[in-house]
């Protein structure tokens, strides 16, 4: 436009082209929250490599101290600990970048938060770039990606041969851009990109660390043989056979360690008194009950832990005792009344039905008889009242929301290899450990493709348990793919709920 001579308008005219230039650089925040998510998703991704990382180096420790497996071990150890240190040391590295970027973009502590400006397209630009006035970051992250590359693939002559062509660290230089033009590495990942975008592409990059860290670690571990489970952790575990019994029926209480081991060395007492171990490490004790009413037995089991420390965890076990000839409610499934679902009782009564009615708080019961089933909506207590020749006895049961299932797909593991999870043609939600048989089914989910494969992040979406519509990008997946099922939505019998995604990193 033409700026008029008065200067008051001129004035008027430059700020509104200021504000329609910054409108234009504007960045919409359904885009910042998608690289929030993705950049959450890669920070599992590295935490679940690096717990699957911890297990192969722990592996690797104890056949170095195995004379069967010492000799053969030995030069693998050494060179998995060099890919570890290596690892290590740029992991930090890119930590240290996040946090001077966040600086670029304005970190401050706010109720003991960081707050940034998420959408500043300049910081990133400032600190990675090579230009004036840039602090040169962006070469020197090419410089050492690369390094590490060369690093890692020179640890032993048959790695470079076995992953040079796999390595999921690639390496870096002149990027294709969508126009078809090459650029360097900072103008094509840094140059004018929002600081949530640059600090995910920073994750990314750590993602490929740890997968490549994997990978070599791997492949050492193989040289020796398979891993070997250490249990290093006990667990104290205390059972009974029933928690409601008849005056002078037989109670059985056990009580011994999880992953036992001779070496735990427990000391159980049940009710005050030292009981022997049986071969298996478990304590029992059997009496019969008497009185009515609530009844509690407690149980200690102390125990030897593998630092040669001592625990000891009390428990109580609680059980009722019923009165001969009253009123009982029996639950057919547990003691608990699931919402959304029928929940079979039985009902005893001493005097016949003519003279016996029953009723409910907090929920509904129908049928007839001994046999009724309950349904109750709201989570909290119910009572059921049996009222038998005019005598009223009043049972609680607790009331449950039904459990979330399990988002899984194939093996369901987060980590997977990538052949496995390009056959995949459906997902599905699990119910694990559930005394009820139900299912769920998938209604829709968000998925995030990244990592190796994918240059940039891509999304996608499922409607139902079919995946039919991600196999576009599923064939694309390799090592060191990541994929994000996030925002997943089940149907239920108690209706739709949004349940735990889950990120799969493939190798």
């Amino acid at each position: 436009m033409a700026l008029p001579a008065e200067p008051r308008q001129k004035m008027i005219n430059l700020m509104y082209l200021v504000l329609t230039a910054l409108l234009a650089l504007n960045v919409s925040s359904e885009i910042l929250n998608a690289f929030k998510v993705v950049d959450k998703s890669l920070i599992t991704s590295n935490d679940n490599l690096t717990s699957a990382n911890g297990t192969l180096y722990t592996s690797l420790e104890a056949k170095l101290k195995d004379p069967m497996t010492s000799e053969k071990a030995k030069p693998w150890n050494e060179k998995a600990n060099q890919a570890k240190k290596l690892s290590a040391d740029i992991a930090v590295y890119i930590d240290q970048l996040k946090v001077e970027l966040k600086k670029e973009a304005g970190l401050e502590m706010k109720e003991g938060v960081e707050v940034y400006k998420e959408d500043d397209l300049e910081a990133a630009t400032r600190l990675f770039g090579n230009e004036k006035g840039g602090k040169n970051k962006g070469p020197e992250l090419e410089k050492k990606l690369n390094d590490y590359r060369d690093q890692m693939l020179a640890i032993d002559p048959s790695l470079k041969a076995e992953f040079e062509k796999t390595f999921p660290v690639e390496k870096q230089g002149k990027v294709k851009g969508q126009d078809g033009k090459e650029k360097d590495f900072t103008f094509a990942y840094f140059h004018m990109t929002p600081t949530v975008a640059a600090i995910t592409l920073l994750s990314k990059f750590q993602n490929n660390v740890k997968n490549a860290e994997n990978q070599i670690v791997t492949y050492c571990h193989n040289q020796v043989g398979a891993v070997k489970v250490v249990y290093d952790q006990f667990a104290a575990l205390v059972g009974q056979s029933s928690n409601y019994l008849m005056p002078g029926e037989e109670l059985e209480i056990t009580a011994g360690v999880g992953a036992y081991s001779k070496a735990a060395q427990p000391q159980i007492t049940i009710n005050g008194a030292s009981m022997p171990l049986a071969a298996d490490g478990r304590a029992s004790s059997k009496f019969n009950v008497s009185g009515s009413g609530s009844r509690t037995v407690p149980v200690n089991v102390t125990y030897t832990k593998p630092d040669g420390t001592k625990e000891s965890k009390t428990f109580e076990v609680k059980y009722t005792v019923g009165t001969p000839g009253g009123a009982a409610v029996m639950p057919d499934k547990m003691n608990v009344f699931y919402i959304g679902v029928d929940n079979p009782v039985t009902i005893g009564s001493p005097t016949g039905w003519d003279k016996t009615t029953v009723s409910m708080s907090n929920g509904t019961i129908s049928g007839n008889g001994s046999v009724r089933t309950v349904r109750v909506n709201a989570v909290g207590k119910a009572t059921v009242t049996v009222v038998a020749d005019k005598k009223s006895t009043a049972f609680e049961f607790r009331v449950k929301r039904i459990p979330d299932p399990i988002f899984k797909v194939g093996s369901g593991k987060v980590r997977m290899p990538s052949v496995e999870f390009k056959s995949q043609s459906f997902c599905r939600a699990e119910l694990e450990n559930f005394d009820f048989d139900l299912r769920f089914n998938v209604v829709s989910a968000t998925v995030y493709f990244s990592g190796a494969g994918f240059s940039n992040v891509v999304q996608a979406n499922i409607n139902g348990n079919n995946l039919a519509s991600l196999q576009q990008y599923m064939q694309r997946c390799i090592p060191g793919s990541v994929i994000t099922f996030d925002n997943v939505k089940v149907q239920g019998p108690d209706g739709v709920r949004t349940i735990e995604g889950k990120s799969i990193a493939l190798y």
